[in-house]
């Protein structure tokens, strides 16, 4: 695969910036992880004055053979169901998006249905879902490196098109199974530490998913030691598209909305192949699911929110963006001490 090249953020504006936000009209910090991110933003863009424009919600879906190990509640069916309801507009992320002003692109990078085409439907369906990775790799080396290439193509042409934030999401049954076998690989943790209950396991149910998940790293303990040999044997289609799209919206300088656990997993791995698309990342909230919060760690990031969401489908990354929005507004248009004609602090 081309690794793609991605410039580490430019950092000599970060004194111009920090002065801008210490002139506005508060008391040093108190805005907060507001100021982080406003200085943040301002890296990224390369500006004084950052701006938002046209952001997009991607939600990337698949379908992963793993279930038919009973690691989830729900039937693999559910996948195609709930892209469905995506295209209908009925779902959490739909809503939440729209009162944001997000626009949604559901891209089927590996639903075992074929769907009718739709305006909000992107299908680069790669297979119909992931081999069973007790028994074989989650992907072929084809598969995997075809599902990056697309997702860095996909976030391409949505900056081409105007976009500056590009936020993510997901849908797959048994994807919280994959997101914790890469987790526990490339993070060199035990399964227990990474399995959670998913859409909602019981006690006996989390174990089994635990004794699952240990085998996969058994199965295919010679091939884990690289990123994108882990992503072929034990990730999923949406999460190697997701990690693309991810590399290519750093190597265009957008911003990048990580949602929950699984989209987070997706961002190890880009991280594990580019290191610098961390500079663009806003991890958006510590989800509910067990290996989160261990997850961030690993990363040293630091979420928005911490409420308790364990939906994914890009919820959390929808409900942070207006704190992105209250950023960047009183970067543009807070007074400053002189332009209030405010005494600022004493030396």
């Amino acid at each position: 695969m081309q690794i793609p090249d991605i410039q580490t953020l430019d950092r000599g504006l970060s004194a111009a910036l920090q002065h801008k936000i210490d002139q506005k009209t508060k008391p040093l910090g108190a805005l907060g992880r507001l100021e982080g991110l406003a200085l943040q933003l301002g890296l990224i863009q390369q500006r004084l004055d950052p701006v938002l424009r046209q952001p997009v919600m991607m939600v990337f879906a698949a379908d992963h053979g793993i279930v038919a190990a009973g690691v989830s509640p729900y039937p693999q069916a559910v996948t195609m169901q709930m892209v469905l309801n995506f295209l209908q507009g009925g779902a959490a992320i739909n809503v939440f998006a729209r009162q944001v002003g997000m626009d949604i692109r559901v891209v089927d990078a590996g639903v075992n249905h074929d769907f009718a085409p739709h305006p909000m439907l992107l299908s680069h369906k790669v297979a119909m879902g992931t081999q069973n990775m007790l028994q074989a790799p989650a992907m072929s080396e084809a598969e995997c490196e075809k599902a990056i290439n697309i997702g860095r193509q996909l976030a391409h042409a949505e900056i081409a098109k105007g976009s500056n934030v590009l936020a993510f999401g997901e849908m797959g049954i048994g994807n919280t199974t994959a997101a914790a076998a890469l987790m526990a690989a490339l993070c060199q943790l035990p399964a227990q530490a990474c399995v959670g209950r998913g859409t909602g396991l019981d006690d006996a149910g989390l174990q089994r998913k635990v004794d699952v998940v240990e085998q996969v790293l058994q199965h295919h303990a010679s091939h884990l030691h690289s990123p994108l040999s882990a992503l072929q044997h034990v990730g999923g289609l949406e999460i190697a598209m997701m990690a693309g799209a991810m590399l290519g919206a750093a190597q265009k300088q957008a911003v990048i909305l990580v949602d929950g656990f699984i989209c987070t997993a997706a961002m190890l791995v880009a991280s594990r192949i580019v290191p610098a698309v961390l500079d663009y990342a806003v991890f958006t909230h510590c989800s509910g699911e067990q290996g989160h919060r261990r997850l961030l760690q690993a990363l040293q990031a630091e979420p928005l929110l911490d409420i308790g969401l364990r939906l994914g489908e890009g919820t959390g990354a929808a409900l942070a963006y207006p704190l992105l929005q209250a950023a960047a507004n009183f970067m543009n248009e807070m007074a400053s001490f002189e332009s209030a004609g405010v005494d600022g602090k004493s030396a």
